[in-house]
């Protein structure tokens, strides 16, 4: 058998379509007489379930296969191959999947078959990478938003419960996606992040830079950021594909701002403009 940790459901061994009783499960023996040139059709069936590979194993070592021809039908578009596994033959797309074929001559080899199931989103493994990036999400969330263009005085202590508010969506995210689905969870936990942002934004300055500036750029690197990450292979792609668009961005907003300027202090500004006076 495959496995011996491994359940076989309506496990049957048919020759010529009938029955053959199977009494050693370890070591499998049936026993066919035949006449001279006469053929027999033989067929090993079980049910299984449970795994998150399947392979198709010729032998421990290499041995050589011939005139061999597996067909596979899966009800999953999301096929992918494991690594040391022989690729298929053929494949066609069929309704909600694919028919894959394996056909071989005479095949020398000390690979073996095999498909990767789909798999859905790790609830705990996507919590942890969300939390991991949230630190890189409110940089440039801040970044772009108090990039000193409008001249807005903030607080400290206002970045401080701007960064609480933000990282509530993945403590929140977290905790609730044991209870909730996955997805659900994502669109509760955006909107209550982003509605504490907002609505706080909107008394410390206002409305108007609340519903734009904040809303939009918290979409951008909270939402849109963190949705990346149900977008296996492509995170630290699109991360990194928005984090340089925001430089860009940024830094031509910013290209003519003398930076001197921005940095003295209030009381040098006003030492200076006293200096200048009659």
């Amino acid at each position: 058998m495959p496995s011996e940790k491994g359940t076989y459901d309506n496990f049957r061994v048919l020759v010529n379509g009938k029955p053959v009783e199977v009494r050693d499960f370890n070591n499998i023996l049936v026993p066919i007489q035949l006449e001279a040139n006469q053929e027999a059709t033989v067929e090993i069936a079980y049910v299984s379930q449970g795994m998150d590979k399947w392979f198709y194993k010729f032998g421990d070592k290499v041995i050589a296969v011939n005139n061999f021809t597996m067909k596979m039908t899966t009800n999953f578009n999301d096929i992918d191959f494991p690594e040391n596994t022989l690729s298929p033959s053929s494949k066609t797309k069929i309704g909600n999947g694919w028919e894959l074929q394996w056909s071989f001559t005479n095949l020398l080899t000390g690979s073996k078959l095999g498909i990767d199931m789909p798999k859905k989103p790790s609830p705990g493994h996507l919590a942890s990478q969300m939390s991991f990036f949230a630190p890189i999400s409110l940089l440039f969330f801040v970044l772009f938003m108090f990039c000193v263009i409008r001249n807005i005085s903030v607080h400290p202590m206002n970045y401080f419960f701007l960064a609480a508010s933000f990282f509530a969506f993945s403590l929140l995210f977290s905790y609730l996606v044991d209870l909730v689905d996955i997805y659900l969870t994502f669109v509760i936990s955006s909107i209550i992040s982003m509605g504490l942002v907002v609505s706080y934004m909107r008394i410390v300055v206002d409305s108007k830079f609340a519903f734009r500036e904040v809303a939009i750029s918290q979409f951008i690197f909270l939402v849109l950021f963190t949705f990346s990450h149900f977008f296996k292979g492509l995170t630290g792609l699109i991360v990194t594909i928005g984090s340089i668009l925001t430089l860009g961005i940024v830094m031509h907003l910013t290209a003519k701002i003398n930076w001197d300027d921005k940095f003295r202090s209030k009381n040098e500004k006003e030492n200076q403009d006293l200096s200048v006076k009659p």
